[in-house]
């Protein structure tokens, strides 16, 4: 059994985007609706389906048709001005999914920015069902590699993520800098933002590639971790309160 609670939401539902949604290519505005739709392709998180009536319709660029298990589609790419990116949307034209007739799902990564309301996301939309909590803690942490320790702690903020292992981040007063090496890995997380800081770990003569990071500037939620240092648990052993944890197989920052 799983120490930490599982995504419930089935694959293939669908559901009302309460938020206004954005997105941006070259400075130029591609959609802008209030009646976007939620759909789980997958149970960590939804994509955005956007009716194309709130779609700029003379940005697209026709590519071809096919079916899918939704129904009809109509591939597009996007052209805004020089910039142009192929297989950038899908119009379902008949969906026998109720609701997302006429509706576009773009590549998240086909747009230069998204917003909810006016706040940029990032990697892919929120998942509304999804919590993710930054609480402070006086329990004893230890962090570990090989038999040596990277960082103890009697002062995490501990950041509880819905289908995640909860991840512990520490004062970098508490971490042994003597292992660590700095990285140019930059991640993003659609909840916390974007990392300031990446390390590898430098055991004898072995590197461990990136396994500690940090958020500088986190979202707003999330600013208990701001400038704190983080440790993938996937790679190291961790010890809280005096008992060993397993290492989980997720491998989310």
């Amino acid at each position: 059994m799983s120490d930490y609670p599982k995504m419930i939401t089935p694959v293939n539902s669908v559901e009302p985007v309460p938020r206004r949604i954005r997105a941006f290519l070259n400075n130029e505005v591609v959609l802008d609706t209030t009646a976007a739709r939620y759909v789980w392709e997958w149970p960590y998180y939804p994509q955005y389906y956007v009716p194309i009536a709130d779609v700029r319709r003379d940005l697209l660029v026709a590519e071809g048709a096919h079916h899918s298990s939704r129904g009809p589609v109509e591939v597009y790419g996007l052209r805004v001005k020089d910039v142009h990116r192929p297989h950038a949307a899908r119009l379902l034209t008949d969906s026998s999914v109720h609701g997302l007739s006429d509706t576009v799902r773009f590549e998240w990564a086909a747009l230069d920015a998204w917003f909810e309301e006016d706040e940029r996301v990032f990697v892919h939309p929120r998942n509304p069902y999804a919590r993710v909590d930054a609480v402070r803690s006086t329990r004893r942490l230890r962090i570990e590699l090989d038999g040596v320790v990277l960082a103890e702690s009697s002062s995490p903020v501990m950041v509880f993520e819905t289908g995640l292992p909860t991840r512990y981040y520490l004062n970098r007063t508490e971490v042994n800098f003597a292992h660590l090496i700095s990285s140019d890995t930059i991640t993003e997380c659609p909840y916390k933002g974007t990392t300031s800081a990446y390390w590898s770990v430098r055991i004898g003569e072995t590197v461990y590639p990136d396994l500690a990071w940090c958020y500088d500037f986190p979202t707003r939620a999330l600013s208990p971790i701001a400038g704190l240092v983080a440790f993938y648990n996937e790679k190291v052993d961790i010890v809280l309160d005096g008992q060993p944890l397993g290492r989980p197989s997720t491998h989310f920052a």
